[in-house]
């Protein structure tokens, strides 16, 4: 019997990033996150199994595709609303009963116009070092690599570790882009092989926490010390977002954990909440975000960059 290889599921794959990590990277993003944080932007990420999306404006209509209609295993797609396309035409679009579908994936791969995909691909390792090298000129006019992000890329702890490992071995800078909720015995293995973690931050109080992403914050706290007296290298990042976050009071405590980090520490980045994902939650089939916020001001972001770096801390805003 052959020996079933190892794969990873990722919902995306980015060439020529600049935000997740140093220099040009490729940003790999695994399936599956143990945090429901109420403003996700990438709902994609959360669930494990692949799933179907569906985006209306590639839609060319049942009348000159409907190829969908006919074959879904489960009678999930019947005709839905009209819409008026560009040129003026009234198109007929179908309409997916999330109730009835299986995520088998039949609609999407009769779908002409990739209007219907479905989000989440296996690789093997091979496969997706075969993907890395092909960007390995890049990581190395620039001083960029690979960061593996996710969803939560230490939910998929074997297949990670193995892809650091051959990262490593092939000379190419590693970053793991991480909520930190996760065993410290998964982290202790992957820690040789990161040579950075992009650590997320998201609220120093745990009863906050837990209202917001829907897990405490002790065990990634802890992790985030573990990691430092380790040797481990940090850019952390906090998520910037209105009567959640915000305050003077909440910066006075990042200031201070952070602090303690010490030299594990090359940067704290600050990331301003936007709405751009919200369209996402649409093409899964399900309701907006549980919160909508009004994005911070640049004048706020200042103000908090400027109070962290009276810690000492080097901060940047993206």
């Amino acid at each position: 019997m052959e020996e079933k290889k190892l794969t990873g599921k990722f919902y995306d794959i980015q060439s020529f990033s600049v935000h997740d990590g140093p220099g040009i990277r490729l940003t790999c993003f695994m399936k599956g996150c143990p945090l429901r944080c109420l403003w996700c932007h990438s709902p994609e990420s959360q669930e494990f199994p692949s799933e179907l999306n569906w985006m209306e404006i590639k839609c060319v209509g049942t009348e000159k595709c409907g190829r969908c209609l006919s074959v879904c295993p489960n009678g999930a797609i019947s005709l839905g609303d009209k819409k008026r396309s560009a040129t003026g035409d009234e198109v007929q679009l179908p309409k997916v009963d999330r109730k009835k579908c299986t995520d088998c994936g039949a609609c999407a791969a009769a779908c002409s116009a990739k209007a219907l995909y479905m989000c989440g691909t296996e690789y093997t390792v091979d496969e997706l070092m075969e993907r890395i090298r092909r960007e390995v000129p890049f990581f190395k006019t620039s001083g960029g690599g690979v960061t593996v992000s996710g969803g939560e890329c230490l939910s998929q702890p074997e297949f990670l570790l193995e892809l650091l490992k051959r990262c490593k071995d092939e000379g190419i800078h590693t970053a793991v882009d991480t909520t930190g909720f996760a065993r410290w015995e998964l982290i202790e293995k992957v820690l040789p092989y990161a040579d950075i973690f992009l650590y997320d931050l998201k609220n120093m109080d745990s009863e906050l926490h837990v209202k917001g992403t829907g897990v405490p914050n002790e065990l990634i706290l802890e992790n985030a010390k573990k990691i430092a007296a380790a040797g481990g290298k940090f850019q952390i990042r906090i998520p910037v977002m209105t009567l959640y976050n915000d305050s003077v009071e909440m910066f006075d405590e990042y200031g201070k954990f952070i602090k303690e980090l010490g030299d594990a520490v090359d940067v704290v980045q600050l990331l301003p909440y936007h709405n751009l994902g919200v369209v996402k939650w649409e093409r899964l089939g399900r309701d907006h975000p549980a919160i909508e916020i009004t994005p911070p001001t640049d004048a706020l972001m200042q103000a908090r960059k400027a109070q962290l770096e009276t810690f000492g801390l080097p901060v940047i805003i993206h």
